[in-house]
């Protein structure tokens, strides 16, 4: 099996094997060439998982209008925070976590009231918990992002603790940095979901980066 490369598909959505029973792929479909990887897949779904995707899926179909229409006309209706409240709805959630950028507290004051105001106890966790100094893990004077002061680092590992003896049923991430909340996520133990993803000079917005190199 070659390396999945569906990023370099040129088929027409219509024409692709993940989107049709009698699709077309190329070299790099794992679709049609990774069978056995299909079949461990699949067999995952059931118990909690397949609820778990049945109400993703029922979501995501929500999220639109115009469903029934003939031509389909499908409109977007919801927002990502909005959505996040009623796929919680729909899995029973009552207790949700909140990690959060300090960048990002003003934002992370306003979700954790939206989500209180829609019935779910929150539990909202700083970067900078713990107050540990980068010194603790090697970061040299130079390498400050303020040099010259005391700097706390972001600490991911004690947000994933402190939402995980809380007993959060599904977490929401805000605005962590690059690498960091690739450690919130190894360590958590509920599923996580991401509101505000950090990017520093797009108003924390990746996809005005990415349609820029497009062009």
């Amino acid at each position: 099996m070659k390396p999945a490369d569906c990023a370099h598909c040129e088929l027409a959505r219509e024409d692709m094997s993940c989107q049709q029973p009698d699709g077309k792929g190329g070299a790099g479909c794992p679709t049609l060439s990774g069978k056995e990887l299909v079949a461990a897949a699949r067999a995952q779904y059931k118990g909690d998982t397949r609820e778990f995707a049945r109400q993703a899926a029922i979501q995501e179909a929500e999220c639109y209008a115009g469903r029934e229409e003939e031509p389909q006309q499908l409109i977007p209706t919801k927002s990502r925070i909005v959505e996040i409240c009623e796929f919680a709805e729909k899995m029973g959630f009552k207790k949700l976590g909140l990690a959060f950028c300090i960048r990002s507290m003003k934002e992370a004051t306003i979700v954790a009231d939206f989500f209180e105001g829609r019935g779910f106890e929150v539990v909202s966790v700083v970067c900078k918990a713990g107050g540990v100094p980068k010194e603790r893990i090697g970061i040299e004077e130079s390498e400050k992002l303020r040099i010259g002061t005391y700097e706390a680092m972001c600490n991911p590992i004690m947000q994933a603790k402190v939402l995980n003896h809380a007993g959060t049923q599904f977490n929401v991430v805000m605005g962590l940095c690059v690498g960091h909340d690739s450690l919130l996520f190894k360590n958590i133990e509920a599923p996580c979901t991401v509101l505000v993803v950090k990017d520093r000079i797009n108003d924390d917005n990746p996809a005005a980066a990415i349609r820029k190199l497009g062009r």
